[in-house]
């Protein structure tokens, strides 16, 4: 079969961009950035096409599919240049080279097609032509929502007692927000702090910011002025960010339980193993998936119409509320939830039960009370909040009696305890903590 022919690598070595090596960490983060700008503008865009009814013309429907075309082309390349740049190896296997070769092809074509498509539908709109789309350009106006607001019953307390629980979400929520900023301020400046278990912590502490701000200035908003209408817009939003960042604290807490095995189980191969670019992807791939998750349940909702009765028994928009409320077929939605969700929320927990399995067998073989202490300052923090987190979600799902205020009850626990309670629980029993803490209120002191 003539074998020289034949191809005889199996891999090839990317030269990359032209920059010097001190140059690599200003481009790395300029192209990181214009990545991550390119996704999240484009992804904004296809879901403001879709939330939109005015945006349902044809020429924005072609331009949500160059929207996702883009978001596709750059993923294909950008990703593998910035790994390159980060680790310093420019190796591609062949076969992931034929791969990237061909989706390149794919969606640069795609692209080149698309734009012409997009000519002739502005020639067609093109004033005393042709006008093929008399309804204003909707392509369907029958799934649209027929509600323009909904109505947030919120919490389930007298209007007597609103005043007093104002003041305490108020200042759990102010405590949260400080509580956790410290947190993220002390791990930036100390320098001791810059180990993998305290970059995932700052990640986790920002999360939480993020997932009581989503929520809880609305509630406090609704308790102050009693208008308890949220936008349908302003819905979506709410509901995809809260999913987003309800998933990322679940996906990071497997991350964390994890770096916790390798600390107990392999100390001597800590370092090597929980490396910088390892760090960096597993906490990128956990906001990827949160946000592609977050926005497969949220483009699976806006397909959905809305009948008249538009309440939810909820301080917020929450996938399971508003999907009772629809008027459409939700069994896709209700699918989806089942599978997609129930494999992103019991892969994460069969991780932190694995990872804490190990590391008790491990600390069982060798019952020493040194060792038991170690492995209680190290993994104490976390555990305490893994046990809270799916403790208080066993609890209300599994042994709550009121099974129609369970979601309330799970929410105020998610949004507004266990962001407040983190930085607390990391910090008590933590003496890199209490010392960056210190030296940080020493430094405060010598500029006053």
């Amino acid at each position: 079969m003539r074998p020289e022919n034949q191809s005889s690598v199996s891999h090839f070595l990317l030269r990359g961009l032209p920059i010097r090596p001190e140059q690599q960490g200003v481009f790395f983060a300029l192209f990181l950035g214009m990545y991550l700008t390119t996704v999240l503008g484009n992804l904004l865009l296809i879901l403001l096409i879709r939330l939109d009814a005015r945006l349902h013309t044809p020429m924005y429907f072609f331009l949500s599919h160059l929207a996702f075309s883009d978001v596709s082309v750059s993923s294909v390349t950008v990703p593998k240049m910035l790994m390159d740049m980060l680790t310093q190896d420019q190796s591609i296997p062949y076969a992931g080279c034929i791969f990237q070769l061909y989706f390149f092809i794919v969606f640069g074509a795609f692209d080149n097609l698309l734009l012409a498509v997009m000519a002739y539908d502005r020639f067609l709109r093109f004033p005393d032509l042709l006008h093929p789309w008399q309804n204003n350009g909707s392509m369907r106006p029958e799934n649209q929502s027929s509600v323009s607001h909904f109505l947030l019953r919120g919490l389930p307390i007298r209007p007597e007692q609103q005043g007093m629980f104002f003041v305490l979400f108020l200042g759990m929520y102010l405590t949260t927000v400080l509580g956790n900023l410290l947190l993220i301020l002390l791990i930036r400046l100390d320098a001791r702090l810059h180990t993998p278990m305290y970059f995932f912590l700052s990640h986790l502490a920002f999360s939480d910011v993020s997932v009581s701000s989503v929520t809880i200035p609305k509630m406090l908003m609704d308790m102050l002025t009693q208008d308890q209408s949220i936008p349908y817009a302003g819905c979506i939003f709410q509901l995809y960010f809260f999913i987003v960042f309800g998933t990322f604290d679940n996906l990071l807490l497997a991350v964390m339980a994890y770096d916790r095995y390798v600390a107990i189980c392999h100390p001597l191969h800590y370092p090597t193993i929980m490396r910088e670019e390892l760090c960096v992807m597993l906490v990128a791939g956990s906001w990827v998936v949160s946000f592609v998750h977050a926005l497969l349940h949220t483009l699976l909702l806006v397909r959905l119409s809305f009948c008249a009765d538009s309440t939810i028994n909820h301080f917020l928009c929450e996938l399971t509320v508003l999907l009772k409320l629809s008027c459409s077929d939700s069994s896709l939605n209700e699918l989806v939830i089942f599978t997609e969700g129930g494999i992103l929320f019991i892969l994460p927990l069969g991780s932190v039960l694995g990872s804490y399995i190990c590391i008790g067998n491990i600390i069982v073989r060798v019952p020493t009370m040194k060792r038991l202490l170690k492995a209680f300052s190290t993994c104490g923090s976390h555990l305490f909040v893994v046990s809270f987190y799916y403790g208080t979600l066993a609890s209300v799902y599994f042994f709550s009696s009121s099974w129609d205020s369970k979601d309330v009850i799970a929410s105020v626990m998610y949004t507004v305890v266990t962001p407040m309670l983190n930085p607390f629980i990391y910090s008590l029993r933590n003496r890199d903590i209490k010392q960056a803490l210190d030296v940080f209120v020493n430094r405060a002191n010598f500029f006053k």
